[in-house]
């Protein structure tokens, strides 16, 4: 069975795409065989992967199937691009902010709406063992549609006052919303990851105190990402594997990774 993780937040520019590029990366070079499903129509994390395959073996993609095309066929599966050994992407572009609109045409009922890409995929996504869901950080049938078919969500905190309300926002609507209204069949907090503003400033400190005391410190991933320039650049370049510099940042997610994978072994036991 596949473990599918969302990384979350309504606050945007948190690091919910960074976050899940990169740990779709070191689970993919661990041998897990992963996908990252691209959902948010700005399709950072897309852009992202695709410029990291052209680093690693040279090739341009210009794919024609796009995730909106595939759903409209009722076959994600023709969508599908690897991009290194173990790592696929499920690939979004500008057409997907028209999925809310294609959905209430097929179906009259939210809750169907919600539930059908888990099952539009439930037929072939357990040939992955890891699949990461990014999400745009807005309310909407997209993020409903992705909490829905979640095991695990990862709240990426910022280390700033509104990330940390945005947080808790997300946390509430996943309990509200998403379990007790839609009836999510598998959907759990695995915890809050945080990513520092600014390395060793009293504000982050103070935030990620804070944080500790709302969410309970056994909530908070030991693993604090902290700000590395070399991330912003992977924006541009596509994730490189070259120097110094990737090498510390490769390092910090098989940290996060490590963790992710304890928590959910721990979950799993209990």
């Amino acid at each position: 069975m596949s473990t599918i993780l969302t990384f979350s937040n309504f606050k945007g520019g948190t690091g919910k795409t960074t976050n899940s590029t990169m740990s779709g990366i070191e689970f993919a070079r661990r041998g897990f065989k992963t996908l990252l499903i691209d959902l948010d129509p700005q399709a950072n994390a897309t852009n992202l992967y695709l410029k990291t395959k052209q680093n690693i073996d040279g090739e341009v993609v210009v794919f024609d199937k796009t995730l909106m095309s595939a759903i409209k066929d009722g076959d994600l599966k023709k969508a599908i691009i690897t991009i290194m050994p173990n790592l696929d992407v499920l690939p979004s572009s500008a057409d997907f902010s028209l999925y809310p609109r294609f959905m209430e045409k097929k179906f009259s009922d939210y809750n169907d709406r919600v539930s059908y890409l888990d099952k539009l995929s439930s037929g072939w996504r357990d040939k992955y063992d890891y699949i990461i869901i990014d999400v745009p950080p807005t309310i909407s049938l997209i993020t409903d549609s992705a909490l829905y078919m979640t095991d695990y969500a990862i709240i990426v905190l910022q280390t700033q006052e509104r990330s940390l309300q945005g947080a808790q926002a997300f946390i509430k609507y996943m309990q509200d919303q998403i379990i007790n209204e839609f009836k999510a069949p598998r959907l759990d907090l695995l915890g809050i990851l945080p990513v520092l503003l600014k390395n060793g400033a009293p504000v982050d400190k103070s935030t990620l105190k804070k944080a500790e005391d709302i969410f309970g410190k056994e909530n908070m991933f030991n693993i604090t990402i902290k700000n590395m320039e070399r991330l912003k650049r992977y924006d541009v370049t596509g994730v490189t594997f070259k120097d110094q510099f990737d090498h510390t940042v490769q390092g910090v997610y098989e940290k996060v990774v490590s963790e992710t994978l304890d928590r959910i072994e721990g979950d799993t036991v209990e």
